[in-house]
């Protein structure tokens, strides 16, 4: 009978220092992947979703529109 191998669970931190790794390119993907002893795809998604994501980050939150009709008024 085949053993079920567990799949590795990555924290968010594990998975930013990874891809902030991969975005600095002073490694090459095998290098990386050797080191960190994960497969050159998954730093490869993780690299994009932080690309993807990391403008979220320096944006200010728009209120919604809602609330800032309602503040409109209530300052007039």
């Amino acid at each position: 009978m085949a053993t079920q191998k567990q799949r590795r669970k990555f924290s968010a931190e594990f998975k930013a220092k990874v891809a902030t790794d991969a975005l600095q390119e002073r490694s090459t993907l095998s290098e990386l992947s050797k080191r960190y002893d994960v497969h050159p795809n998954l730093i490869v998604q993780w690299k994009k979703t932080l690309i993807d994501n990391g403008v979220r980050l320096f944006k200010e939150p728009q209120p919604q529109r809602d609330e800032r009709d309602k503040l409109i008024e209530s300052l007039k």
